[in-house]
């Protein structure tokens, strides 16, 4: 009988030998995934930030070209306001007082035109 014991203690041996094969395999396995999900993420990482920092430089660009653009609707509609004083003086009171009105409502809307514009960039 000490035959038949020697085979089943070699065939257990063997058998744990296999689980622990399997099990090293599978940790090789998962560490192996975990590297290709690393390298992933960097190649990944490096065209989004080159992608943000080009539309960081053209968000930088168009702010500049609106306040640009700011700047010159409001010289112009200042003029413009200038040259319709002496007309708006001769209108009579009613139509005077519209007139202001109409101002500074355009005013308000400038200015909250302005604001969006400024958090939008």
């Amino acid at each position: 009988m000490p035959e038949f014991k020697d085979i089943t203690d070699e065939i257990t041996k063997t058998a744990r030998d296999a689980a622990y094969v399997v099990v090293g395999l599978g940790v090789l396995g998962y560490q192996r995934a975990q590297v290709r999900r690393n390298e992933l993420q960097k190649r990944l990482a490096d065209p989004r930030a080159q992608i943000q920092g080009r539309l960081g430089g053209v968000r930088g660009e168009v702010t500049k070209r609106v306040k640009g653009v700011d700047d010159a609707l409001e010289h112009v509609i200042s003029r413009i306001e200038t040259t319709l004083v002496p007309f708006e003086d001769r209108l009579p009171e009613p139509a005077r007082d519209l007139v202001k009105q109409a101002h500074t409502q355009a005013r308000e809307v400038r200015g909250q035109l302005r604001k969006l514009i400024a958090q939008a960039a």
